[in-house]
């Protein structure tokens, strides 16, 4: 038996890192997945053919847009009846203000407003159009559920050089604290999972320092199980890292602000 056997989960930027690592750890747990992305349906489409079943959905949808984030939802009942997991992982970052933002970071005002803006929107406002299409849903059927949000170290928050993408994140652990204190009566959690240093994604330079030691996308994989099953049942508001995370220690030793322990 899987630790998600019968569950239905949304994964979006799930066509390569991250996202891609969390839906192939869901599918092999037992659950049925839709995973989006704004661009690449060729790297979806081969993410479902790798996994050969009934369980993937593949849906190529931008979540800076509203109606096509409900068309996911939509989709995602109609395809598997119900969801019980949504995972807001879809993500632009720096690469798109400077190829070398590690090495020389880019003055907020050098920063073409369209880029910031693009950023903005879709680590934001992306979240949010997604969560309040599932939540929607889940109210509407009284049905509990998980959110789960990606984040980033406290430290890039506030890192020379590292707006928008610094400045998204902050505002999107401050949404979870917020949801998850508005849903905690619905049985609808609200948690962040960030991987705990740089990781391999398309999101990093081809050419990267040195000394800098990437992490795995594959990092997130057992601490996102964990959040999407009954295991986390009565846990919200918390902020998860997981290179600190352990099963012996399942529910971190972060909380998000406002929440309680």
């Amino acid at each position: 038996m899987g630790k998600l056997d019968g569950k239905v989960a949304i994964v979006t930027g799930a066509g390569r890192g991250i996202g891609r690592a969390i839906a192939q750890a869901y599918l092999q747990e037992g659950a049925s997945v839709t995973i989006t992305a704004a661009r690449e349906q060729a790297e979806l489409d081969q993410l479902a053919k790798q996994d050969g079943s009934e369980r993937v959905l593949a849906l190529l949808a931008d979540v800076t847009d509203f109606e096509a984030c409900t068309r996911v939802v939509d989709q995602t009942t109609q395809r598997f009846g119900h969801i019980d997991i949504l995972v807001n992982n879809a993500g632009r970052g720096l690469k798109y203000v400077s190829s070398s933002f590690l090495m020389e970071p880019t003055r907020f005002w050098e920063t073409e407003p369209s880029v910031w803006r693009m950023i903005v929107e879709t680590n934001v406002n992306g979240p949010f159009y997604m969560a309040r299409a599932v939540v929607t849903h889940l109210l509407e059927q009284q049905h509990a559920g998980s959110i789960i949000n990606i984040s980033m170290n406290y430290e890039g928050m506030k890192r020379r050089g590292f707006s928008p993408y610094g400045p998204s994140k902050a505002a999107l652990e401050s949404a979870s604290a917020i949801w998850a204190q508005e849903l905690n009566e619905a049985r609808i959690r609200v948690n962040v999972l960030l991987p705990g240093g740089i990781t391999n994604t398309g999101m990093v330079p081809a050419e990267m320092p040195a000394e800098i030691q990437m992490l795995q996308p594959e990092i997130m994989n057992a601490p996102a199980v964990f959040l999407a099953s009954d295991a986390s049942q009565d846990l919200t508001g918390r902020r998860l890292i997981a290179t600190e995370w352990s099963a012996a220690n399942p529910q971190g030793r972060a909380i998000v602000e406002g929440i309680g322990a």
